[in-house]
């Protein structure tokens, strides 16, 4: 089963109205500074690579990139890694890291995912399930079922997610899911969600 790359994989998810933070590909230093003036430091690079999928394992992420010298030493770093094609330049965002996912169930059809993204939905184990298509209803219940719920809506001061947004998002995968047929297993790993705004920094999909 083919592993789009991260520019395959944006284009399909934009298509479905989820919104992705600004990416620029980069394959030469001149490349890569021009790319970080458009969009505007700090800036993070990601590898993307024919042979390596899952990036972060590999050290293919870099974050919090402030200079053009800092640029370059990324650059220089991912082109070392196996089966680099380009580095994807893409505008740092703070907020809390969520995870919509899916896959095609051999029984069920397609399956949606909700959770806290980045490492926390392989390390705790904490997220929620249904089978597609889904209601309104059902992406409520998925974003309050998993046990991080009080830290999408604050916690301790912290201002938390816009619940509704992250609502609309998962309706917006289960769409996809469905109109989408070659689609295998998504991950749209991390999306960024703030109090204003959902964005997606990252997407792998498998046809």
């Amino acid at each position: 089963m083919p592993t789009l790359n991260l520019l395959e994989s944006m284009k399909i998810v934009q298509k479905h109205g989820i919104k992705f933070v600004e990416t620029i590909p980069a394959k030469t230093e001149k490349q890569a500074i021009v790319a970080c003036k458009k969009i505007g430091f700090p800036v993070a690079m990601k590898l993307v690579s024919s042979k390596i999928s899952h990036k972060t394992d590999a050290g293919g992420v870099i974050l919090n990139i402030n200079s053009d010298k800092e640029a370059v030493n990324a650059l220089t770093k991912l082109k070392k890694l196996s089966g680099f094609r380009f580095a994807a330049v893409q505008k740092m965002v703070k907020g809390i890291e969520i995870i919509i996912g899916g896959k095609t169930d051999e029984n069920f059809g397609p399956t949606i995912l909700f959770g806290l993204g980045g490492i926390f939905v392989e390390t705790f184990k904490d997220y929620s399930v249904r089978v597609c298509p889904i209601t309104p209803l059902d992406a409520k219940e998925m974003v309050q079922e998993i046990k991080a719920h009080q830290i999408l809506i604050g916690l301790r001061g912290k201002k938390g997610a816009n619940i509704p947004l992250i609502e609309k998002e998962i309706l917006k995968v289960s769409k996809m899911l469905l109109s989408e047929k070659k689609i295998k297993e998504l991950d749209l790993n991390p999306l960024i969600a703030t109090p204003h705004d959902v964005v997606a920094v990252d997407t792998r999909i498998v046809t």
